[in-house]
């Protein structure tokens, strides 16, 4: 019986890029459950588990997208350095202290393009019983301290907004960064 050797194609590229553990109701992410191609995947869907600790990432340096929804990840979750990280989905979970997290978000992913943080208790809106005015607010923290995001939620990040967001944080900003410079030196 002869063999038929058929060429990789672009598609398959792709697809081993590609990885998802969606609803499997998993408390963690093992070593055994990771391709060997570990380090090529660049989109990782991780939907509907029971994740808290996003530690083993650190085996994905090409993650470029990430959809964490619906897990247990809360503000305080230790998220290794992702350079390539341009997209992150992390709805419908337990992040209740939005600038821990975002200061978090902010030094580890620093090529944050997209960012989605819907029905998490720190992003409010009309939907969990936040004001326009919290809702604002919010918006305008997480563009001041993320400054490469063209969109938040389900709207894009507009001019007006990220001047307005600038104006109202960086100086708070400015100044948290000086008093940790203080007190490192002492």
């Amino acid at each position: 019986m002869a063999t038929i050797n058929r060429k990789k194609t672009k598609i398959d590229d792709e697809i081993e890029k590609k990885i998802s553990f969606a609803y499997q109701n998993l408390n963690s992410i093992s070593d055994h459950l990771l391709p060997p191609n570990k380090h090529m995947i660049e989109h990782l869907d991780l939907t509907e588990n029971n994740l808290d600790d996003l530690r083993f990432l650190m085996d994905f340096p090409n993650l470029r997208t990430l959809i964490i929804d619906k897990n247990r990840i809360n503000s305080n979750v230790k998220i290794p350095h992702l350079d390539m990280l341009h997209t992150l989905w992390i709805n419908h979970n337990q992040i209740t202290n939005l600038s821990v997290f975002i200061q978090t978000l902010a030094i580890n992913c620093p090529q944050l393009k997209y960012l989605s943080m819907m029905n998490n208790p720190a992003a409010p809106s009309f939907f969990n019983g936040g004001s326009y005015k919290q809702y604002v607010d919010y918006r305008h923290y997480v563009i001041s301290q993320l400054s490469r995001l063209i969109m938040l939620d389900d709207r894009q990040v507009s001019l007006e907004e990220r001047q307005e967001a600038e104006r109202i944080y960086t100086p708070m900003t400015l100044m948290r960064r000086e008093r940790l410079s203080l007190k490192n030196r002492r």
